[in-house]
């Protein structure tokens, strides 16, 4: 079959592109930017790129003939307030664009949506499926809860939470019960429910065994990972102070943690079905899932994760448009090194943040780090999804990536921490020279304060990291 993939770069739809191609079909996929198709699929044979945003779609044009579509579009982790108007907008311009072909089926993620009261970001899932409903199409949805997988939202902020606090003092909604399902599992229902017309115009709830609460989950993570936790649960945390709990203590943003909040108050439990039969398939237990997704962190093959959407950092455009560095009203720190051996200074540089730290002074780093999320920023916890391996796109601790090649041995790196202006970091080898170049653009007076207070920590922090680059 052919067919139509929206949200390429995302979570899910990066994963389930591999799945697709595994079984032979051929794939039609959207991007907003063309310099971010995703290394594993970029020089595919059966994979096709379009450009295309669908929230401004004058000039996108979907092939005629594709046989189904997907649609994975989210904006739970945008930094925008009005995410609901973002998300309707969205689902009706592919809507729009997806009437004209040949397309019988489109295939949607959704949440469990069976709770009387249902959060924001609920609310705004089921107002998606009933916008992306057609007499042209058939419609297929699936209502996921807690998705658990390597890189996944919920994941990594158990993950963060478990492994960092051996006493915890937490929000009375880990209580709430949920129906935690495994991300390979909800790879094999949606790649499962491809062309079964028993399942047109249905929608069903997907969950795994078990009915848990957060707490039950927290420390079930715990016993896999051989970790003692205590937990206590207070009534007294407001809304408001339990996004700031989950804000400080977890790598998750204060917008994506609000969202989260609001949604776990939400008990997600799903309604029976035949759609295990109807697929074959057999959910797998939660303890089973966290095992699988720490065999994959330990491979280093981790495919995907949530803090690698754009969406979860400043830029609402291309990336590509960003790549070449400012040449005017900034403060510049350029050093030069001459390589000696390339191949080592390349894998260094690709492979700089993280749990690698970055080389030099990592400490300063970290006290860094914990400035910016004591004022709202990202921090350093967002870490990395690949220890070795760099896309455009990817976060880097508290930078985003706009441009990685190695065979051009550039590697350009833009700040989202909290700044008075805006920064780059540029790796760059010509000529058996490494060039470093770090660029500030102040905004205002105080951009200009900030920048001559750290200039003094640049000549041991930037001639360090460079040092380390060059030197085995």
């Amino acid at each position: 079959m052919r067919i139509l993939i929206t949200g390429t770069t995302g979570y899910i739809a990066k994963r389930l592109a591999l799945q697709l191609l595994e079984d032979k079909h051929e794939l039609v996929c959207c991007v907003r930017d063309l310099n971010r198709i995703p290394d594993e699929i970029e020089d595919h044979p059966l994979c096709s790129f379009i450009k295309v945003d669908f929230l401004k779609p004058e000039d996108a044009e979907i092939p005629k003939d594709i046989d189904a579509a997907y649609y994975l579009i989210h904006s739970m982790s945008t930094s925008s307030d009005d995410f609901e108007d973002l998300e309707q907008q969205c689902a009706q311009n592919f809507k729009d664009l997806v009437k004209p072909t040949n397309c019988k089926q489109v295939l949607f993620l959704s949440g469990i949506v069976n709770d009387a009261s249902l959060s924001k970001h609920l609310k705004s899932r089921l107002q998606v499926e009933n916008t992306l409903k057609s007499e042209r199409y058939a419609l297929t949805t699936f209502r996921a809860g807690i998705i658990v997988g390597s890189g996944s939202a919920s994941f990594e902020i158990i993950r963060d939470i478990v492994e960092k606090l051996p006493f915890m003092i937490t929000p009375k909604w880990l209580n709430t019960k949920t129906q935690p399902l495994a991300v390979r599992d909800v790879l094999n229902f949606l790649a499962g429910g491809l062309g079964k017309t028993e399942l047109y115009n249905n929608a069903y709830d997907i969950f795994g065994p078990e009915v848990l609460t957060y707490k039950q989950m927290l420390l079930q993570f715990a016993e896999v990972r051989d970790l003692k936790r205590y937990i206590v649960t207070l009534p007294v945390l407001t809304p408001k102070l339990s996004s700031y709990w989950l804000y400080f203590v977890t790598s998750t943003s204060f917008k994506l943690a609000a969202a989260l909040v609001d949604s776990m108050k939400v008990e997600v439990i799903g309604k029976p079905s035949d759609i295990n039969t109807i697929i074959g398939i057999e959910p797998m237990d939660y303890k089973t899932a966290v095992d699988l997704a720490f065999q994959k962190i330990e491979q280093n093959a981790v495919i995907s994760s949530w803090k690698d959407a754009v969406s979860s950092g400043r830029f609402k455009d291309q990336l590509s448009k960003h790549i070449e560095l400012p040449k005017f009203g900034c403060f510049k720190d350029v050093k030069q090194r001459k390589v000696t051996d390339e191949e080592f200074t390349l894998n260094k540089i690709w492979a700089i943040g993280g749990r690698n730290g970055w080389y030099s002074f990592n400490g300063l780093w970290k006290i860094r780090g914990y400035m910016d999320k004591l004022f709202g920023g990202v921090g350093l916890r967002r870490g990395r999804t690949s220890d070795t391996n760099l896309e455009a796109g990817d976060a880097l601790d508290f930078w985003r990536v706009l441009y990685a090649n190695k065979e051009e041995k550039r590697l350009l790196l833009f700040a989202e921490m909290r700044l008075p202006g805006e920064a780059w970091l540029e790796f760059k080898i010509v000529d058996d020279q490494l060039h470093q170049c770090a660029v500030f653009r102040p905004k205002g007076i105080w951009g200009r304060l900030y920048w001559y207070a750290v200039l003094p920590f640049h000549a041991f922090v930037f001639n360090g990291m460079i040092n380390a680059l060059v030197k085995k």
